[in-house]
């Protein structure tokens, strides 16, 4: 008898445990889609407030130089200083012929001797400066930028945050099996369309800057969307989902555009259902002879 009750209490303690094992789970993957959606976010505010920066910067030094070479070129187009004259009616003794090629040569070669002026040196160290400084101005915008690229990537590479250009692409994307997808047509209206587990509706389009502004009704509440560019993913959570819903539109005509939503292949209650199916597994208690 007391076998019998053993094995029975330890059949049923993985049935009691499983369900909020699962649960926990299930609020994990949620939270850390979460943090994913606000992370990326945050990288993109960020990786535009760098760019603002340094484009500033670059033009401040770019302006710098240019000022620098005006005062380069104002040196040296300067005429060379006169020399005075002697009055006219003294008389000089006229010199013989080859005295006064020496002199004229001496004259011409003090004509062609540069004029050390330190103003000129501090001109050129500061040039040097300012070429350095702007050198090193450049290697950190491309480093900068090309880490905020990278963090990017990797956050929609975690999220499985392919993007199908073409519909092509999109059945490329179909054919992995992690997720399902609906394409979507949408002209400018206030009426919502049913797309997949939301509805949408097209509110305004910019086309020459390839951007729109979305409503979407998400388990009964209403969002908006504004200024989403082509292309951009936009994350939704869902209650039911373990990962978020991505919408993406990948063609922006004059008041119309075409798109697609993926969500995950299982929603929360299924994987739940699927849980509880599964066969409980007893483990037999041998007592010793």
């Amino acid at each position: 008898m007391d076998t019998e009750n053993g094995s029975s209490r330890s059949g049923s303690r993985p049935a009691s445990w499983g369900l909020p094992v699962l649960v926990v789970i299930l609020g994990a993957l949620a939270t850390a889609s979460l943090i994913y959606t606000v992370r990326e976010h945050r990288q993109n505010r960020e990786l535009a407030a760098s760019n603002q920066v340094l484009s500033a910067t670059l033009g401040q030094m770019q302006s710098q130089l240019q000022t620098l070479s005006e005062k380069l070129n104002t040196l040296a187009v300067a005429p060379p200083a006169a020399t005075p004259a002697g009055p006219a009616s003294v008389a000089r003794p006229r010199a013989s012929v080859g005295t006064q090629r020496k002199a004229a040569s001496h004259r011409v070669a003090a004509r062609r001797r540069p004029v050390d002026d330190p103003r000129w040196n501090q001109i050129r160290s500061q040039l040097t400066d300012q070429q350095k400084e702007l050198a090193n101005t450049r290697e950190q915008v491309e480093k900068t930028r090309s880490d905020l690229e990278g963090r990017l990537s990797s956050t929609k590479d975690e999220l499985n945050g392919s993007i199908a250009r073409t519909h092509e692409e999109l059945v490329a994307l179909e054919k992995r099996g992690q997720r399902n997808y609906y394409e979507f047509s949408l002209d400018k209206t206030k009426r919502f369309q049913r797309v997949g587990p939301v509805s949408l509706s097209l509110r305004k389009v910019n086309f020459k800057r390839k951007s729109y502004n979305l409503a979407l009704m998400v388990d009964d509440f209403e969002l908006n969307k504004k200024n989403v560019n082509l292309y951009e993913p936009v994350w939704i959570t869902l209650t039911d989902r373990p990962q978020p819903v991505e919408l993406v539109v990948n063609r922006i005509d004059k008041d119309h555009i075409k798109g697609y939503l993926s969500e995950p292949k299982f929603k929360k209650s299924e994987l739940a259902a699927t849980t509880k199916a599964a066969p409980e597994k007893t483990q037999e208690v041998s007592t010793p002879r």
